[in-house]
């Protein structure tokens, strides 16, 4: 027997975290590769205190009243789409993210992206993998120039930040928008603020960068994608659905813009006869922009330390919800 308080972590995480739950916690950890299922989940949290949850796993009203004993609700990830935040703010039930450690590998992946596919890059490794290089040909799978060429940045956070930062070092020409212009950075980071219309008309790269929100749901559609060169190219490593996706097969499709590099997809996982899988201009790999051995531990740690401090009664180290503490908190 233990007295340890009871938890359900819904996926295998980095050791980092994993032998922290466990040394703190009586931890039920699902072993399986995809999801539990949610009758499973729903059963799985009956007689935990606390959950360590995925983006993939729906925390909503339904599963925070299946068992009101619930303490804490630990979130890996930086987004908490998952989670209905004002149900638990509602029922005094913090929930728990991991922001700032991956700020820098998010930007990494996202420019990783955009040089890819401008380059050509996986189109060239099944050009020699289908054995169809013969010989060195003068217009044999020419690309777009990275190097000063403008950049358009839709959001600009930390990792919007992060991805002119890394502009900069190619002398690309950078315009972001979002809503806060940051006059505090413009001269310092050599970026200029522009409206949405002014960035789909002038950018030869467009790379997103915002949160997913009613306002950001299929921003990027038919409409939008008429007003970018046709030479520009899309990067998308936020949220899927701020990307209409059909439109998106058709803009790339009929040449309306150049080519598409994208972590996130709707839905997702993507399903492999999806058109937009099968054009050669459109990029697309699993959502790993923060797959590193370093920033994935870190996550792990983070998301542990949220989970034990909840189940402990103790404010959460990252909290989603602080105003939670201005109620009563479940315990």
């Amino acid at each position: 027997m233990t007295n340890k308080p009871k938890v359900f972590v819904t996926r295998i995480i980095p050791e980092e975290g994993l032998s922290l739950v466990r040394e703190a916690c009586d931890m039920e950890l699902w072993e399986h590769e995809l999801p539990p299922p949610r009758e499973v989940l729903l059963e799985k949290i009956k007689d935990k205190v606390g959950v360590l949850s995925l983006l993939t796993d729906k925390i909503d009203a339904e599963l925070m009243d299946a068992n009101p004993q619930i303490r804490v609700v630990s979130n890996f990830a930086v987004g908490f789409d998952n989670i209905d935040i004002k149900a638990a703010t509602a029922r005094g039930l913090p929930i728990g993210n991991t922001p700032g450690v991956l700020t820098d590998t998010t930007a990494d992946i996202a420019f990783t992206l955009l040089m890819a596919t401008a380059r050509r890059i996986s189109e060239s490794i099944d050009y020699v993998r289908a054995a169809k290089w013969k010989t060195w040909g003068p217009m044999l799978l020419m690309g777009q120039d990275i190097h000063k060429a403008t950049l358009g940045i839709i959001g600009f956070g930390r990792i919007g930040q992060g991805m002119a930062k890394r502009a900069s070092g190619f002398d690309m020409k950078v315009l972001y928008h979002d809503v806060y212009r940051r006059q505090d950075l413009e001269q310092s980071m050599g970026v200029t603020y522009a409206d949405i219309d002014t960035i789909l008309a002038e950018a030869d790269f467009v790379s997103i960068h915002t949160d997913l929100n009613p306002s950001t749901r299929y921003m990027f559609n038919a409409a939008a994608f008429a007003k970018m060169k046709r030479t520009a190219i899309l990067i998308n490593s936020a949220r899927g659905p701020i990307v209409d996706h059909m439109a998106l097969y058709e803009a790339l499709k009929s040449g309306q813009i150049l080519g598409a590099g994208l972590d996130v997809t709707d839905p997702e996982p993507i399903p492999v006869d999806h058109p937009l899988v099968s054009l050669p201009n459109c990029l697309i790999v699993p959502h790993i922009a923060s797959a590193s051995v370093a920033t994935r531990g870190k996550m792990a740690s983070m998301a542990a330390n949220n989970l034990i401090a909840g189940v402990r009664g103790e404010r959460l180290p990252t909290p989603v919800n602080p105003n939670v503490y201005d109620g009563e908190i479940r315990k």
